[in-house]
């Protein structure tokens, strides 16, 4: 196969015109050629915390099927099925129906801070034992977590790190001191930045400031409603296009109407598309993620060569995912074509055509 006269969109070699050829569901070869390109050509999306959509939510459901259709049509190739607080019997049905999947899984939860769960149910929540991460690791799904710094013993971020599982931050009242020993011991993400999350305070930067001055990868969920535009902004001038991750945050009530959904055996309420809980929480989101990205570049003004690292090489890179993220010989044939103003053509994933607009 072979896309021809497009603009590809690497996030390393940057912008070029060129015909790009798949063989074997690899990029096979890649010829600059002197014309107007026809589309965007980008890497696909890659979505590594999202807690499912159309009706479908990943702890719940064991068919994933059609939410992976309305994904490939938002430009996802890859994405990570994400649990909530649950038992620890759940957690390990979950990751079993991620392996049968062919899937790497995020785990949000159980092992966070209370004052700061969010939508996340509070009767599930408690540290982290070694018995127990010890167990979870004989899972090759088990791909990452997100955890609290505070209450978590920083061997167990180690052992994590070690083992392969990508240890994120979140949930967590954290100082700026509790955030370090994570750091030290190996974490580099901090989960849907700057959401549940100690505040930066001029006394205390807290967990928050350590996002800014360290080296973390910023989960971001970039709908306008759970990060302001300026927050966004601010973000962006800071880490720059190499640290920050787009993610959804999605729930089973994404690409459905407004109306009353579950998540984590608490109820959600979606009005206007915004997911709350009874209280006014908000409760992961309703976003697409090629919305999430259009915003992106709406609100920092940033180059093509930007999202592309912020939509899929980043997460390619921090999760270990070496044949994807980029358009390079060799490389997956993930891919997605667009047209100029962001909108999806069509998208494949090892050379297969999975979506085509109408």
């Amino acid at each position: 196969m072979r896309l021809e006269g497009v603009l590809v969109v690497d996030p390393i070699d940057g912008e070029y015109v060129a015909d790009v050829s798949i063989e074997g569901g690899k990029i096979a070869y890649i010829e600059t050629v002197d014309r107007n390109p026809s589309a965007l050509l980008l890497p696909g999306f890659i979505d590594i915390h999202t807690h499912g959509a159309v009706g479908v939510d990943f702890l719940e459901s064991s068919d994933w099927k059609e939410v992976e259709r309305f994904f490939s049509s938002n430009g996802v190739t890859t994405f990570f099925p994400t649990s909530v607080s649950t038992s620890f019997e759940r957690m390990v049905e979950f990751l079993r129906k991620a392996e049968r999947s062919g899937r790497f899984a995020h785990l949000e939860g159980p092992y966070i801070a209370v004052e700061k769960k969010g939508a996340q149910n509070a009767e599930y929540i408690r540290p982290a034992t070694i018995d127990e991460v010890k167990e979870l690791l004989n899972y090759e799904a088990f791909r990452t977590i997100t955890m609290a710094p505070e209450v978590n013993s920083p061997d167990i971020i180690e052992l994590l790190e070690r083992r392969g599982v990508r240890v994120s931050l979140g949930h967590s009242n954290a100082t700026y001191e509790e955030t370090l020993k994570a750091y030290s011991a190996g974490a580099r993400r901090i989960t849907h930045f700057p959401n549940a999350l100690r505040s930066l305070h001029h006394r205390e930067v807290a967990i928050t400031g350590a996002g800014f001055l360290h080296d973390f990868y910023l989960e971001l969920i970039t709908d306008g409603i759970h990060v302001s535009k300026e927050m966004v902004q601010l973000i962006y001038t800071i880490k720059g296009c190499d640290r920050i991750i787009l993610i959804t945050d999605s729930i089973s009530a994404t690409g459905l109407d407004d109306g009353e959904y579950e998540l984590g055996g608490l109820r959600v309420f979606v009005k206007n598309g915004i997911a709350k809980l009874e209280d006014g929480t908000l409760a992961g989101s309703t976003l697409k993620f090629i919305d999430g990205v259009k915003n992106f570049r709406k609100f920092t003004k940033c180059d093509l060569k930007c999202l592309a690292k912020v939509s899929s090489y980043n997460a390619a890179v921090h999760m270990g995912l070496e044949n994807k993220g980029r358009i390079s010989k060799g490389y997956d044939a993930d891919l997605l074509l667009l047209d100029f103003d962001l909108n999806v053509i069509e998208v494949y994933r090892n050379g297969l055509r999975i979506f085509q607009s109408s």
